[in-house]
C-alpha cells in the first residue's frame, strides 16, 4: 500500500508525513516503511555535516504507523498522540537507510490504544517505544 493509501487514512501531509508504504496490516499489527532519503528538510539543521534523523521524528513515524492501524475503517476520525513511554534509541538513522516500523496493539479500550512500536534498519533495532493514541472525531 502506497503513500496515497496512507493519506486516505491519516491527515498527515508533506513535509510531516513519515510513512512511504505499508508492507502489511491486520487488526492488531502494522509494518510500514520510511525511506530516509537525505533531502528531507530536517537534515538542513540536524546536522549539516553529519545528517542523523532526529529521534523524535522516528517516534513520530511509529505514531503515524499506529495512527493508520488505529484509523483503518474509521477514516472520519483523526489520530492524536496521548502519551509516550519507555522510549529508547539504540542506533542512529542516516540518509540512504530504510526504516522499518513495526507497531502492534498492546491494549485497546474503545478508540484509545496502547501500542508497542519498534523501528529497525535492516535487523538492527533503532528505536522502541510504547505509545498511547486515540481516534477522535474531526
Amino acid at each position: 500500500m502506497d503513500q496515497e493509501y496512507i493519506k486516505s487514512i491519516i491527515p498527515h501531509r508533506e513535509p510531516f508525513l513519515f510513512l512511504d508504504r505499508i508492507v502489511s496490516i491486520d487488526n492488531d499489527r502494522i509494518v510500514a516503511i520510511k525511506e530516509v532519503r537525505g533531502d528531507e528538510d530536517f537534515f538542513r539543521g540536524h546536522f549539516p555535516d553529519y545528517p542523523v534523523m532526529p529521534g523524535v521524528l522516528i517516534v513520530e513515524a511509529l505514531a503515524q504507523a499506529g495512527g493508520v492501524l488505529l484509523l483503518k475503517g474509521k477514516e472520519d476520525k483523526v489520530p492524536l498522540f496521548l502519551g509516550i513511554e519507555k522510549v529508547r534509541f539504540k542506533r542512529q538513522v542516516r540518509p540512504g537507510e530504510s526504516l522499518r516500523l513495526e507497531v502492534e496493539v498492546i491494549k485497546k479500550k474503545g478508540d484509545i490504544v496502547r501500542l508497542k512500536g519498534e523501528a529497525f534498519v535492516g535487523d538492527e533495532l533503532a528505536c522502541r517505544a510504547e505509545l498511547l493514541a486515540g481516534a477522535f472525531n474531526r
